[in-house]
């Protein structure tokens, strides 16, 4: 069994992102800018928020952060976003979901102009994934997990892929890079039948749901390879994932820790989706 260490990769990928940020400012004076809001304090999304923050000060990203209180009005958060949309000194702009609930998420999104949308959530960015169109700002998770892979030459081309999930973030994303890898995928989710026929054909199994040891030894097959996206917090406060590591870990090639494994890489993905618009938006 072999760890496959986002917190290592994504180290790697932030210190080849500082260096370029610092090679662009020394020849045209200017770095990138990433624009964060969060809407109420959500305890989650306060740290997720401030860890953002607090690593593109690190790699020489200016970021700017923007708290709204809990019942502003979605028209506020809207004419925010038009304000950030025609700012020159932002090239990225993330919205920190989830959002209050009488705030439209899917509007909110669509606000954010197609040049900015460093989250990937866009439909014409998630439709320029679907299509194979490499000019899309990728969802950060999902081009992540497919980065981890790939720096541990892991071949895609014609592997069965599992992926239990369906969310428009993570599962339909990432199925369809898997797909454009040359990979054959199914995705399961809260009406499949029979899933542990399905997580036991597959030589990668991708789990993103939410569910604290959804998947034990039982489910998979000798030497698949395990990326585990959920983050789940135990009774005893114990950060944990969707996958019962202890439980399979003797029986996989490659698998991914929690925390340390896909969390990392998606923080490094914005940062680099960060970088990439930027330079676009200054035609570089």
């Amino acid at each position: 069994m072999q760890i496959l260490d986002g917190k290592h990769i994504s180290q790697k990928i932030k210190n080849l992102i500082k260096d370029e940020v610092e090679n662009i400012k020394e020849k045209i004076g200017k770095i990138p800018g990433l624009a964060v809001i969060q809407v109420g304090d959500n305890a989650a999304s306060k740290v997720y928020v401030n860890s953002k923050v607090k690593q593109c000060l690190e790699i020489g990203i200016e970021s700017k952060k923007y708290h709204l209180e809990e019942n502003i009005t979605e028209d506020i958060l809207l004419d925010l976003i038009d304000v950030l949309n025609k700012d020159e000194t932002i090239d990225g702009i993330l919205v920190q979901l989830p959002l209050p609930k009488h705030i439209d998420e899917k509007k909110i999104m669509e606000k954010i102009s197609i040049n900015k949308d460093v989250d990937g959530f866009k439909a014409e960015n998630v439709g320029k994934v679907l299509l194979g169109d490499k000019t899309a700002l990728v969802s950060c998770t999902p081009l992540g997990i497919l980065t981890l892979l790939k720096e541990y030459k892991i071949e895609l081309e014609g592997k069965d892929v599992v992926i239990i999930g369906r969310s428009n973030i993570v599962g339909k994303p990432m199925a369809a890079l898997l797909i454009n890898e040359g990979s054959t995928v199914t995705i399961c989710h809260s009406k499949t039948k029979n899933l542990v026929e399905k997580t036991k054909m597959a030589d990668i199994l991708i789990v993103a749901v939410g569910k604290e040891n959804l998947i034990n030894k039982e489910m998979i097959k000798d030497g698949a390879i395990i990326v585990d996206v959920g983050i789940n917090r135990t009774k005893e406060g114990k950060l944990t994932g969707d996958v019962d590591f202890e439980n399979v870990k003797d029986n996989v090639s490659y698998i991914t820790p929690v925390p340390g494994g896909v969390g990392p890489m998606t923080i490094a993905t914005l940062l680099n989706n960060t970088l990439v618009a930027f330079k676009r938006n200054k035609g570089i």
